[in-house]
């Protein structure tokens, strides 16, 4: 059997398409760099409490201020390059008239980012730059995963048709994703406001979080990683009946549909926990990572089912021969 990575550069892939993947390359790990480094800086500031020594608390105010304008300058490359197509898309999409998952993504990060260099210029406040680039960092991630996953495409009917099967699924999910996006968005300026009106210190907070919880990312990976893991089982099979390819493509559609609504569930399980305050944005930002590892775990799961049935199929045949 035929080692088969959705890592490895497909062959005949273009030059757009490799360019693409190196940039998104390059974007996630200059984000990750940067998240590991406002986390280090950002620690201090989890260390305050109003019961320490006044000499203790003086001499640890100063040293958060300092780190957060540290933190500041990590994090404007990460606005400025890391979320440059996050960007693009958002506007362009608003421009347009219309909402994609890049949207709320856009959102967050700004209603994360904007506060938080205003507490750093004023010196009180809280900061949120360690989730604004965690959630970067995460989302990038996620991202690289769905890309990797669509350019795994082999060539030939059985896969022709696994490729039309995706076209279908998709269109019923991208449906899906747009109404939990639109309904995402209007609950979290809408639970902002309440907060606003009753504890404005922690409105801020509390809507961010919703906002980073309504980035359907791990909904976006529920199809294109399920079909990546049929392609994959497809490469590393020499030759496959159509009734293989039929039972793969039932198989695959499954699959799709455990992603997808388990996505959806886990969402409607957070959310409210969000919006009542018991979520922080930095833990929502790995909630929806998580979220997305287990979407791409599940697929990965199909692959290994196709490959070890085939391993067994084989292992007769030789056994029948022998």
């Amino acid at each position: 059997m035929r080692a088969f990575s959705i890592f490895s550069t497909p062959h005949g892939l273009s030059d757009q398409e490799r360019q693409k993947r190196r940039h998104m390359l390059a974007r996630m790990g200059l984000a990750w760099l940067a998240m590991m480094q406002v986390m280090m800086f950002a620690f201090p500031g989890y260390l305050r409490s109003a019961s320490m020594a006044p000499e203790n608390l003086a001499l640890l105010d100063q040293a958060i201020f300092i780190m957060n304008w540290i933190s500041l300058v990590l994090t404007v490359p990460v606005m400025l390059y890391c979320a440059l197509p996050v960007w693009g898309n958002a506007f362009g999409r608003m421009l347009q008239g219309g909402v994609n998952m890049d949207v709320p993504v856009a959102l967050g990060i700004i209603a994360a980012f904007i506060p938080s260099v205003y507490a750093t210029w004023v010196g009180q406040g809280e900061v949120y730059f360690d989730s604004v680039t965690m959630f970067v960092a995460f989302l990038l991630t996620a991202r690289y995963l769905e890309l990797c996953a669509r350019q795994a495409i082999g060539v030939g009917a059985a896969h022709a048709i696994i490729e039309e099967f995706r076209v279908a699924v998709s269109q019923r999910a991208n449906h899906l994703a747009f109404w939990f996006v639109v309904i995402q968005l209007a609950l979290a300026f809408l639970v902002g406001a309440v907060w606003y009106f009753y504890a404005p210190e922690r409105a801020i907070g509390v809507m961010v979080a919703l906002l980073v919880m309504s980035c359907p990312c791990a909904m976006a990976m529920a199809v294109p990683t399920a079909v990546a893991a049929a392609h994959a089982s497809l490469s590393a099979r020499p030759a496959v009946t159509d009734f293989d390819v039929v039972r793969l493509s039932q198989a695959t559609g499954a699959v799709s549909r455990q992603n997808l609504y388990a996505s959806v569930a886990w969402h409607f399980l957070m959310t409210p926990l969000a919006a009542i305050g018991l979520v922080a944005p930095w833990v929502a930002a790995i909630s929806m990572f998580l979220s997305s590892l287990a979407v791409a775990a599940n697929s990965w799961r199909l692959y290994r089912r196709q490959t070890h049935a085939q391993n067994a199929t084989d292992w007769q045949s030789t056994a029948v021969q022998g």
